[in-house]
């Protein structure tokens, strides 16, 4: 392993007077730094991020969860919501969205495929493409997993997204012009006969 350090052809090289990351999760000094990062000062009740995360160690604790090895994920597939709101309306709109105000988006279904093993240490760089058919309430969006180490994909997933109108608790049209920053602003790709995924999640 310490051959692989000194390689710099090795996905885990650390060139000489640099640090690696503090964590395996952490995305490579490469990684273009995101521009939709969420204010986290307080939650609508209030709490501190720290609060925040201390109710949710104890929660999980109480239910029986090992304290030494919880760890935290952030929610990656907002990304691409984010930059979806910030075509529509900016910043505004994008805390609309996350908010889950006015029309937004809600995952009705998701099928995930394994195609190889991932093993630590190891970074996975995560990629979505729309796909839009006829269908005026729903669309698909592909995920792929690419695997640092491995140089090759590791997984992928389809999921089933509604646009909702969270203010009337219902499925809706978002209209043409949402319809068109899909298409343009996100590269969506037609294909009719899309609705339900192919496979079910075993």
């Amino acid at each position: 392993m310490s051959a692989a350090f000194r390689n710099p052809s090795s996905p885990f090289h650390i060139p000489p007077g640099e640090t690696g990351p503090a964590s395996p999760d952490d995305p490579p000094p490469s990684c273009e730094t995101n521009r939709f990062d969420l204010q986290q000062d307080t939650d609508p009740h209030g709490a501190l991020p720290a609060e925040r995360a201390e109710k949710a160690r104890e929660a999980l604790i109480s239910m029986g969860c090992d304290a030494d090895t919880l760890w935290e994920q952030s929610i990656g597939r907002m990304q691409w919501a984010m930059k979806l709101g910030d075509i529509l309306g900016g910043r505004e709109r994008v805390d609309a969205m996350l908010a889950g105000k006015g029309v937004s988006l809600i995952l009705k279904s998701i099928n995930i495929n394994f195609r190889k093993p991932v093993t630590f240490p190891d970074t996975l760089l995560v990629g979505h493409k729309a796909i839009v058919s006829s269908s005026r309430t729903q669309f698909l969006l592909n995920a792929v997993l690419y695997s640092y180490a491995q140089q090759k994909v590791v997984a992928d997933a389809e999921g089933v997204i509604v646009w909702y109108d969270y203010d009337r608790l219902k499925k809706c049209d978002p209209g043409d012009v949402v319809w068109r920053a899909l298409r343009d602003g996100m590269g969506a790709e037609y294909r009719e006969g899309i609705g339900r995924p192919s496979r079910r999640l075993v």
